[in-house]
């Protein structure tokens, strides 16, 4: 891309996070109840030593965490619930952590588990039983957040952590952030487009500040007509229509205008783009070469953003998979594609289908033996796997009796090395 591109600015929900805990926006009491728990836990003496902090979004929930972090200079591991779905994968990103002192002059650490009421009971139940494990030996604070708290399958979490409700943003305290932001970015914007903002992102503070953000794209001056852009947010455009734009967009302005989608998901576009980027530009291979390039920036700004903690490189990230992307040379005339699923992500969904099954098969075999899974795996299972091929039909009735039946048997013997991958 060329310097005189114009380049996508820092979002600014991320730009105007709260640096300290008093500046988050309302919530007096939920403030009160949190900076409490936290008080003890600087004593040393925390009665839970986890928080579940519920509400509805954009409520600030997460923000005070972040603003936790920056107050008292501590080491910020964030994570969702894609991340926590089962015991081995909470370990590898957090239990190594808890076990090590503070890098890059960190005064102590806190870790965010963001979204946990997304954790499924029958899909993830490992990841909810590795967390209350977490909990249980953490030397650090620990927050969750979720929007529903009364879950059923949230119960075991919710006796374990301190509960502290976050209420909806009235309109009033939204409208002066916005304002507030207005002046910082010398933005002239009448009051009724503020509280037009106001009422259409439903308390949602979160929302409000993108769709303002959205609407100033390169302006310095807002009216009552720029409101257009953002529609009703019911009707807030699919993934295919976010790929088209991004692919055949006329300008990078046009590319960049995705990235102010309130709910956009930057990784699932990444994984579309990668996927469609063929097919859209088939005539040039000029043109998929230079998109890829910027795609495979994108990417790498991602991963150094994630394990580096610098949410400053998502700026960077995003302007590279839309407006870099849409910046190929020699770039075909337009023609319409019906755009394809990621197939990465059908694969991986297979692979975690299959990898299931063969655990499944697997810990009932291994409960009738009464040894463990890995004892199983590592001791019981190669010797299966010869007798099969040695006496197909002894084999099999050696599974029968272990509750494999036939038609599972290629599960087991198919699946293992995914399983230890």
């Amino acid at each position: 891309m060329s310097t005189s591109e114009p380049r996508l600015d820092v979002p600014w929900v991320e730009k105007y996070r709260p640096s300290k805990i008093a500046e988050v926006v309302n919530n007096e009491d939920a403030k009160k109840k949190y900076v409490a728990w936290i008080n003890a836990w600087l004593r040393g003496k925390p009665q839970k030593k986890a928080a579940l902090l519920y509400g509805p979004p954009g409520s600030g929930k997460t923000s005070i965490v972040h603003a936790t972090a920056r107050e008292f200079n501590w080491e910020l591991i964030e994570l969702n619930a894609s991340d926590v779905r089962s015991r081995e994968a909470l370990r590898q990103r957090v239990s190594g952590a808890l076990d090590t002192g503070s890098v890059f002059g960190y005064q102590g650490k806190i870790i965010l588990l963001d979204e946990v009421d997304g954790i499924s009971t029958r899909e993830d139940a490992g990841g909810l039983q590795a967390i209350l494990e977490l909990i249980e030996k953490t030397r650090w604070p620990i927050v969750l957040t979720a929007n529903d708290p009364w879950d059923p399958k949230l119960r075991t979490l919710r006796d374990a952590c301190e509960l502290i409700e976050f209420k909806k943003i009235g309109k009033r305290d939204v409208v002066k952030v916005l304002e507030s932001i207005c002046q910082k970015e010398k933005i002239e914007c009448p009051k009724e487009v503020l509280s037009a903002i106001a009422d259409n992102c439903k308390g949602d503070l979160r929302a409000a500040i993108n769709d303002l953000q959205s609407i100033a794209l390169g302006k310095k001056t807002l009216s009552v007509a720029d409101l257009q852009v953002l529609g009703d947010r019911a009707e807030q455009e699919n993934m295919f229509e976010i790929v088209r734009t991004v692919l055949t967009a006329k300008s990078p302005e046009q590319a960049l205008s995705v990235t102010r989608l309130p709910s956009l998901d930057y990784e699932m576009l990444l994984q579309w783009l990668s996927e469609n980027i063929p097919y859209q530009y088939e005539q040039s291979l000029q043109a998929i070469a230079d998109a890829y390039n910027a795609l495979s920036w994108a990417d790498i700004m991602l991963s150094r953003m994630k394990r580096e903690q610098q949410w400053s490189l998502l700026s960077y990230a995003l302007e590279l998979m839309t407006a870099g992307v849409s910046s190929s040379r020699e770039r075909p005339p337009f023609k319409f594609v019906k755009y394809s699923f990621p197939e990465k992500i059908r694969i991986l969904a297979r692979q975690k289908e299959r990898l299931e099954e063969y655990r499944k098969v697997v810990r009932e075999a291994s409960s009738r033996l009464h040894v463990s899974t890995s004892k199983f795996r590592t001791e019981v299972q190669p010797y299966l796997q010869v007798i099969l091929e040695e006496d197909e039909e002894e084999g099999k009735m050696i599974l029968r009796s272990l509750g494999i039946p036939e038609n599972k048997i290629n599960v087991v013997f198919k699946t293992e090395e995914k399983a230890h991958s």
